[in-house]
């Protein structure tokens, strides 16, 4: 059976969910062999990962451990899937569709002379070929895509699916890439601890509650936070509310700002355009609160609420917080 890589995401050995999805979308097409890439200076990235690594199918973990890779920007780990790549002949890799994953995975397609599918969000086997089946036209249309040259480079949606439990060795093997001068071509200088709060970071949060231009200001944007908190979830935004300096751009979901794929996606007082609908629309559950019935939103919900966000907002915070005990 052949390898399938997956790129490891992980906070210094600490696997992300992204990474336990693409294991498991990974057994459907070969074996899964993860690829971890950390530095010494992480103490010892393998030995944190293993056993989640293990959990969840991986049957081999080729371990990058390097002080150079994480002194530099996306080019080394480009270079070591690359030479993995040669060395392994993979039936795919599967990568997670961040905007450091899609960088990662362009570079690779280059460095491999292989085709790349992005913001896949589900792949299976068919014979001998890999298809993925992505959402393209700002989402409009589902088409399934197959790589016909080269190894199929994937980038997955996170919270595409359910991470399953498939118990396997993960077996440690390292890996040792001499980094072409390109690769050390952006050295990384400084780095900045960004402070976060209890919620969960948006690409991946099972639950999103975002706020539109029908919040009405910054200070309005509390009862979208309140609603989120009680809820467990993450805070998104349109592009017309960080646009207008209401809410921070890093929160901003759409085509131009981040995709997400979550359990549960609630638009508070956002009509709908199809630039915002573009990243969120593969949510499995959606629901809208807008006072405008007319709204382009409501076409695209499983549930909706017709009404003044600032009344139905407060009160379905108080009962799911009532319904919490």
């Amino acid at each position: 059976m052949a390898e399938v890589l997956v790129l490891v995401d992980h906070a210094d050995g600490v696997v992300r969910k992204v990474t336990l999805e693409l294991l498991t979308l990974a057994r459907r097409l070969g074996e899964p062999s993860a690829v971890l890439i950390g530095s010494e200076d992480a103490g010892g990235v393998y030995e944190k990962a293993r056993d989640t690594l293990a959990e969840h199918g991986a049957v081999k973990v080729y371990v990058a451990d390097d002080p150079q890779l994480s002194s530099y920007l996306v080019a080394p780990t480009a270079e070591v899937l690359a030479a993995l790549v040669s060395r392994a002949s993979p039936a795919a890799v599967l990568l997670p569709s961040t905007a450091e994953g899609k960088e990662i995975a362009g570079r690779l397609a280059v460095k491999t002379g292989s085709g790349l599918l992005t913001d896949a969000t589900d792949v299976t086997a068919d014979g001998g070929a890999v298809r993925a089946e992505q959402q393209v036209f700002g989402g409009s249309t589902i088409v399934t895509s197959t790589v016909v040259t080269g190894t199929p480079i994937i980038t997955v949606r996170p919270n595409s699916t359910a991470p399953e439990q498939a118990p396997a060795a993960a077996t440690r093997e390292d890996v040792t890439v001499e980094l072409s001068e390109l690769a050390r071509g952006a050295r990384i200088t400084d780095r900045v601890v960004e402070e976060k709060g209890e919620r969960p970071e948006l690409s991946g949060a099972a639950i999103v509650v975002s706020g539109g231009r029908g919040v009405g200001s910054a200070e309005k944007f509390a009862v979208i936070e309140a609603l989120a908190d009680s809820l467990g979830a993450a805070v998104g935004a349109s592009r017309a509310v960080t646009d207008a300096g209401w809410y921070p751009h890093q929160h901003q979901v759409g085509q131009t700002g981040k995709t997400v794929s979550p359990q549960l996606y609630v638009a508070a007082g956002i009509s709908g355009a199809i630039q915002h609908r573009a990243g969120m629309q593969t949510s499995k559950t959606i629901v809208a609160i807008n006072k405008d019935p007319e709204a382009p939103i409501f076409e695209l919900v499983d549930f909706g609420v017709v009404g003044d966000l600032h009344q139905v907002v407060p009160a379905l915070t108080e009962e799911v917080i009532r319904r919490k005990g």
